[in-house]
């Protein structure tokens, strides 16, 4: 059946007027007759023309209404919307099942089903199903997991993530109803994990959620400071293999020096490549806790678990020279004194004799070595400050010094 005909205009109809009087009656002037003195009523004289001009307006409003309801009937579905499970009849004007939704304030996100699709044209006896999304935090064997599924029951939530969860531990029951605010789900699934323990394997089917829980299921038990060879409250994999360590051992203190540290201070009075310590450094001292273990019966390296320190340890200073030294002193600086120093120590500036009372290229005494203005011991300072200090000597006292080697210095 076609679209309704269009509005056509209807000409007011004249001689009339509607104003109402008391009692529903209408007044003369609105009858359009005229009352006689003994109240007989006249009709007013009416052609047949005139019955026809006012009958045919009232015909085409007449035939408006028809063709509407008749375009109304043919657009009117009936169909059956099924929301989460729970369907019901319903009658649209919509043409597609967008329109349907729309109409019933139905709003659908990225996770939800709606079958058809939402731009599928609507016909009468159509079949829609909106399943809505559901968020599930899900914690499968240790994992967490994000995930979204259109089951109403945990029971319909496993089924369609695919879960194995026969024998499985669940947080929820499987009749539990998931609403649209979704809910946490843990799941352990069943798995098969062997323990050595005193010189035995145990072989256990567990859905623990540590391997503490495991061993106990199994039959053993952690004592004292008895541990695992994974973190005891790990979760246990499939087919791992864990060692049970039964461990004894004790504490022992050990009493250890804390080295001092040495700070140098730079000292203008003394020759530069020259040190000389001011105040000798002395050592800490510590108490150092160490844990002796067995484990199954094998001595484990000491372990330290704790440190306290008894003394500290005190500084060692030291001065370092930065002046020159000078290298000229008159009346000595033409003599061979490299030969003089390969005699008296094989040219070698850090000799010292046998006794440790000599040393140094020219073999000087400490006493000796400080009266002519060097600084800790003589086998300690330079070659070239060696020399300076030798040639004072010489000015001093001569060849006697070196009473042996001296005709070195004359060639």
């Amino acid at each position: 059946m076609g679209p309704p005909p269009p509005l056509r205009y209807i000409p007011r109809l004249t001689g009339y007027r509607t104003t109402p009087v008391a009692g529903g009656a209408l007044s003369p002037s609105q009858s359009g007759h005229r009352t006689g003195r003994g109240g007989h009523r006249r009709r007013p004289a009416v052609d047949a023309p005139e019955r026809l001009r006012r009958l045919v307006p009232r015909a085409l409003v007449v035939a408006f209404l028809a063709g509407g309801t008749t375009a109304f009937v043919a657009h009117d579905k009936a169909v059956k919307l099924s929301v989460d499970g729970h369907p019901r009849t319903l009658h649209t004007f919509a043409d597609d099942v967008d329109g349907l939704l729309a109409d019933q304030d139905l709003a659908v996100g990225p996770h939800d089903i709606v079958a058809p699709t939402a731009d599928a044209g609507l016909a009468s006896g159509e079949e829609v199903v909106v399943r809505h999304g559901r968020p599930v935090q899900l914690t499968l064997d240790g994992h967490q997991h994000r995930v979204w599924t259109t089951a109403d029951t945990v029971e319909g939530a496993l089924h369609q993530l695919g879960v194995r969860a026969e024998g499985a531990y669940l947080s929820a029951s499987r009749s539990q109803p998931i609403g649209r605010h979704g809910l946490e789900l843990a799941v352990r699934t069943e798995r098969t994990v062997v323990f050595h323990a005193d010189g035995r394997e145990h072989r256990v089917r567990t859905t623990a959620a540590t391997v503490r829980e495991a061993l106990a299921q199994s039959g053993l038990a952690l004592r004292d400071q008895d541990t695992t060879s994974v973190p005891p409250d790990s979760f246990p994999r499939e087919g791992q293999t864990v060692s049970v360590l039964r461990i004894s051992g004790t504490t022992e203190v050990r009493e250890e020096p804390v080295p001092f540290r040495t700070v140098k201070r730079p000292d203008p009075h003394l020759t530069r490549g020259t040190e000389e310590v001011v105040r000798p450094g002395v050592p800490g001292l510590r108490q150092v806790t160490y844990r002796l273990e067995t484990v199954n019966g094998v001595r484990r390296k000491p372990r330290k678990v704790a440190v306290e320190t008894v003394t500290e340890p005190r500084p060692q200073i030291v001065r370092v020279g930065t002046a020159a030294l000078p290298t000229s002193v008159g009346g000595a600086d033409g003599l061979a004194w490299g030969e003089l120093a390969r005699c008296e120590a094989g040219g070698r500036p850090n000799a010292v004799d046998a006794t440790g009372t000599y040393g140094g290229l020219y073999q000087f005494d400490v006493p000796t070595w400080h009266r002519l203005g060097g600084a800790g011991r003589p086998q300690d300072a330079p070659a070239q400050e060696q020399t300076y200090r030798a040639k004072k000597l010489y000015v001093t006292r001569g060849a006697s010094p070196w009473p042996v080697c001296g005709r070195k210095l004359h060639g």
